[in-house]
């Protein structure tokens, strides 16, 4: 979706690299398949800035991994609740780890 702003000159902040989008979008298809796979299955995920969360797989789409995160204290998620479970949702290229735990 782009909105044209009639009369507003544009000016490019910033712009990927042509081989770059092929990367991340490699990457992101490969995590949602992961995720996909191992869905309703409990896991740890680390993310790029070093946050770690342990939660269950609810769904993955769009680049966008669902946690459930059960009696989570910080109200870091959006959305509905899950069966009072906080869910957090994930941006699939900025993960960096994926541990699948077994209880």
């Amino acid at each position: 979706m782009s909105l044209q702003y009639p009369g507003h000159q544009e000016q490019t902040l910033y712009q990927a690299e042509p081989n770059m989008r092929h990367s991340i979008q490699s990457v992101r298809d490969h995590i949602h398949h992961l995720c996909k796979q191992h869905a309703n299955q409990l896991v740890r995920v680390e993310t790029l800035d070093g946050d770690v969360f342990e939660g269950t797989i609810i769904r993955c789409d769009r680049g966008i991994l669902y946690l459930s995160l059960p009696d989570y204290t910080h109200q870091r998620g959006f959305g509905p609740s899950y069966y009072n479970h906080v869910i957090l949702p994930l941006v699939l290229f900025e993960l960096l780890v994926i541990t699948l735990l077994y209880t």
